[in-house]
């Protein structure tokens, strides 16, 4: 027996995919020219973009046409992360030191860089809260790393939307964490705020996407960053274990047998910028080698 689909002929006919069938063409795809990643006239603010996976996904925006704006507490690390930034198409960086533990300052700030243009791309990204098992975490643990985490990522996404739907065109990325599919071990806090910024961000996405605007989830497995080695040290001192033995525990998890880079991270969210990504909403995904433990 021959199945149907070996009976037709699928062509690309003026950008169009057509199907040929017995004789009858039939169109039933609309046209998509071609794989567009340029991000050139877009602005990106990129928080916690100092070091690490920010800065990574930063240095990623510029090389694809971005004005970058940066969002850290260290002002003297900004100054130098702004000078490595790519401007060979005349992009414009710029940068403003903030603590996003302070509500006030965040909004402030924000408000200033929306007065001067519109932002096309937002990167919500902040340090990880501390290990430590749940049932040890304090009610102030849990307000602290809320607010840091929800609040600022609220504060932010709702002083930007305005400008997106003017102008027609919105990415709104949150790089979060795996243990929104699993919570991971001694990472009581982390799991629990984790979870509600995931929650927060498909009721976002579910409310914003009539206006062009996305908003997705980036999830980092076991990146090699300062958080990382903090975190293998942490364990190290707590267990009695040495560093190579906590780091090759690690990575008996990890089909991919290596830690992540944060460039591999930045490549991901940086896709979900472009317009090629305008069809992916709502999503989480994980950039961790295989390790998540789910579907």
């Amino acid at each position: 027996m021959v199945n149907s689909a070996d009976n037709a002929i699928k062509l690309v006919v003026n950008g169009q995919r057509k199907t040929r069938n017995r004789g009858r063409e039939t169109n039933f795809l609309p046209k998509f020219d071609n794989m567009n990643l340029s991000l050139e006239g877009r602005n990106a603010i990129i928080c916690g973009s100092s070091q690490g996976i920010g800065y990574a996904i930063a240095e990623e925006l510029a090389l694809m046409g971005a004005n970058c704006i940066l969002l850290a507490r260290n002002e003297e690390n900004l100054k130098l992360a702004v000078l490595g930034l790519d401007i060979s198409i005349r992009q414009s960086h710029a940068y403003y030191a903030v603590d996003f533990n302070n509500a006030e300052e965040t909004k402030k700030i924000i408000s200033e860089i929306t007065a001067k243009q519109p932002v096309h791309i937002l990167i919500n990204n902040s340090g990880g809260p501390a290990s430590g098992a749940i049932v040890d975490a304090t009610e102030e643990q849990f307000l602290q790393v809320f607010n840091q985490h929800l609040i600022t990522n609220h504060i932010l996404t709702t002083a930007v939307i305005e400008g997106m739907k003017s102008e027609g065109y919105g990415r709104i990325i949150n790089i979060i964490s795996t243990s929104v599919k699993v919570p991971l071990k001694n990472l009581g806090v982390s799991n629990t705020i984790r979870g509600a910024v995931a929650s927060w961000a498909k009721t976002m996405a579910n409310e914003l996407g009539q206006f062009g605007i996305t908003v997705n989830n980036v999830l980092p497995g076991a990146t090699r960053t300062q958080r990382l080695e903090t975190i293998i040290n942490n364990t190290a001192q707590k267990t009695g274990a040495n560093i190579e033995e906590v780091e090759k525990d690690l990575l008996k998890e990890i089909p991919a047998t290596r830690f992540g880079e944060a460039a591999e991270i930045a490549a991901v969210a940086a896709f979900l910028c472009t317009p090629a990504a305008a069809y992916v909403n709502g999503t989480s995904i994980p950039v961790d080698g295989g390790r998540t433990g789910s579907i």
